[in-house]
């Protein structure tokens, strides 16, 4: 059983080992210590804004998984909030046992409380497991996303 919490400081060096967990995190993250300073200010930013909200599934013992929720206001659709997961991570010895399943249904409940008309995440095109795991959530391939690395 898992604990879904709001992340803090000390959980931070975690996070990023998560990030990094798998074939294209190893290509982008930087886990040595002391950390980035990058992800301190990131971090910093998001526990200021009141519109994000970085939360890990902790163990008891270690932190197993992570995700980030951007609540965004748009004009679209009526006016309708949406919320925007990202970030998405469960640790490599931890898949399988729920905890992916378990963090995105917080969120998603969290979304509803806070008034949101849809969530929506994205997935890099190389993680055919996590498509099917975001299918059978419910989610649908319905937009083509793009991205201009800047």
């Amino acid at each position: 059983m898992v604990e879904i919490r709001q992340a803090t400081g000390d959980d931070l060096p975690a996070i990023v080992g998560l990030l990094a967990d798998d074939p294209l995190g190893r290509e982008r993250e930087d886990t040595a210590v002391p950390l980035n300073e990058g992800y301190v200010t990131a971090f910093e930013a998001i526990t200021r804004d009141p519109n994000q909200l970085l939360v890990v599934a902790d163990d008891g013992s270690a932190v197993v998984g992570c995700l980030q929720i951007t609540f965004i206001p748009g004009l679209s659709r009526k006016g309708q909030w949406r919320g925007q997961i990202e970030s998405v991570r469960v640790a490599s010895g931890r898949r399988g046992a729920g905890i992916g399943r378990t963090l995105l249904e917080w969120a998603i409940g969290v979304c509803r409380v806070r008034g949101c008309g849809f969530v929506q995440l994205t997935t890099d095109k190389s993680r055919a497991r996590a498509h099917t795991f975001y299918a059978r959530l419910g989610f649908e391939a319905s937009h083509e996303g793009m991205k201009l690395k800047l």
